[in-house]
């Protein structure tokens, strides 16, 4: 017999009130919006710098029209995840801890769809100029399709394969 185990299954869940939680979730999608905005940080300060560059001023106009496109989503992009701690500054205090959390959770998730869509602009204005050819938007489309599926749909099909059995 094993002295370290439970004597009885296992409880499912934990033990915390609504506060309690929604002090865990906050302090979970404040880790998950720092991960993700230190790289849109440096995507954005990349993407701000190009129009500087010697070799902006031979860019057509579909490529100027992307590299446009691809600023307006990093800032956008920006916008919706620091929108997630300015939520919570500007509610504070009002005890609306647990709809702070879904509204500013709902607000990184903007964020990354919105992160996708500038990390696809990025990658297609800048493999239009490295392979010179139509190749461009399938390799895009091929790594759009990857971030999909790890981004949306593995965790999609994570919950409902293991919701169900509950």
């Amino acid at each position: 017999m094993n002295q370290g185990a439970p004597a009885g299954p296992e409880p499912h869940g934990r033990h915390e009130t609504p506060e309690e939680r929604a002090d865990r979730r906050w302090s979970e999608l404040l880790q998950e919006v720092r991960v993700i905005q230190t790289g849109v940080q440096i995507l954005f300060g990349f993407l701000l710098t190009v129009v500087f560059t010697p070799r902006f001023a031979v860019l057509g106009q579909a490529d100027r029209v992307i590299y446009v496109v691809t600023v307006l989503l990093g800032a956008a992009t920006t916008g919706a995840l620091v929108g997630t701690v300015t939520f919570h500054r500007l509610v504070t205090g009002h005890r609306l801890k647990p709809q702070t959390v879904l509204w500013a959770s709902r607000l990184a998730l903007v964020g990354v769809v919105l992160l996708l869509a500038t990390v696809a602009s990025a990658l297609l204005l800048i493999l239009r100029i490295a392979l010179n050819g139509t190749a461009a938007p399938w390799v895009v489309a091929g790594l759009v399709a990857w971030f999909v599926l790890c981004w949306f749909a593995l965790p999609a099909w994570v919950l409902h394969r293991y919701s169900s059995r509950q």
